[in-house]
């Protein structure tokens, strides 16, 4: 210690601690940088040695995970067997209205109607809107596993209009497109044995095209003559 004669011997000892705190920091930095790097080189090996998987284990995995993915809540039958609903289509010329549910009528599946698919009023009735919403109850009916379907028709009836409206056809096409059975098909629009008194008046609905026609042939009479 020639180049410490002048300092004391407690200031010796703690620039000897201290020096030796640092040899001691600098090794278990040293350690722990080299585990890391070595923890690094194992990973790059297990990732070189891994083999790349083929295409059809891929495409395996993918149909693994739709599968999983869509719910099946009817019952267990076999891939040929019908499992019949009966759809109720309420067609006027203000909305179309596609109302599914089983034979007995007590539960429904789905319902649906065209107002549900369109903003403007004036295109509930259509028959874009109805294929619309058909293509929506076909989609619920699959998950609830009904594939086939007897068919109820029904317009306004009554004292109203006793033709279905325009949606009642696109909606039955738009059924049988989507890849349901169709059962039966009917007719149960309320026809009275009688009612109140039709609109029109006590002369009848006139017509301005009737008239011209009347008017016309009248007029070609008068002339042969």
């Amino acid at each position: 210690f020639f180049f410490c004669k002048q300092k004391t011997a407690y200031e010796i000892a703690q620039r000897l601690v201290g020096s030796e705190m640092c040899i001691r920091d600098r090794v278990s930095t040293q350690s722990t940088w080299d585990s890391q790097s070595l923890w690094q080189k194992k990973k790059q090996k297990r990732s070189r040695t891994k083999k790349p998987e083929k295409k059809e284990d891929k495409e395996e995995k993918e149909e693994e995970v739709k599968a999983e993915k869509f719910e099946y809540l009817g019952p267990k039958v076999k891939q040929d067997e019908l499992v019949f609903g009966v759809c109720h289509i309420y067609a006027t010329f203000n909305n179309t209205f596609i109302h599914v549910t089983d034979l007995s009528g007590r539960e429904t599946y789905v319902r649906i109607t065209g107002g549900m698919k369109v903003k403007s009023d004036r295109e509930e009735s259509s028959p874009y809107a109805a294929m619309q919403a058909a293509v929506d109850v076909a989609a619920k009916l699959r998950i609830v596993g009904v594939n086939a379907l007897h068919m109820k028709l029904k317009g306004q009836g009554g004292a109203g209009s006793r033709t279905p409206g325009p949606g009642a056809q696109a909606a039955l096409r738009a059924l049988a497109r989507n890849g349901l059975k169709i059962g039966r098909i009917e007719d149960v629009t309320p026809i009275p044995t009688d009612s109140t008194r039709m609109k029109g008046g006590r002369r009848g609905r006139r017509l301005q095209a009737l008239t011209n026609i009347v008017i016309l042939t009248q007029h070609l009479s008068l002339i042969h003559i």
